[in-house]
């Protein structure tokens, strides 16, 4: 795993869960940018396929 992968996604994470939060307690219409936020930090997060690139892409004969 890369470390700028796993940094972005938890911010991007935090970033979507304190929207959310701020949207249950104070504006209902920052959620159009909470959920969306989280959901690409937890994508981030759990996609292997960019390391794999990577290595193919670095990899040469």
């Amino acid at each position: 795993m890369k470390k700028s992968r796993i940094l972005y996604s938890i911010l991007a994470i935090f970033l979507g869960l304190f929207l959310i939060g701020l949207a249950i307690f104070k504006d209902l219409w920052v959620l159009i940018y909470g959920i969306p936020i989280l959901i690409i930090g937890i994508f981030i997060f759990f996609n292997k396929k960019e390391d794999d690139i990577e290595k193919i892409k670095g990899h040469k004969n």
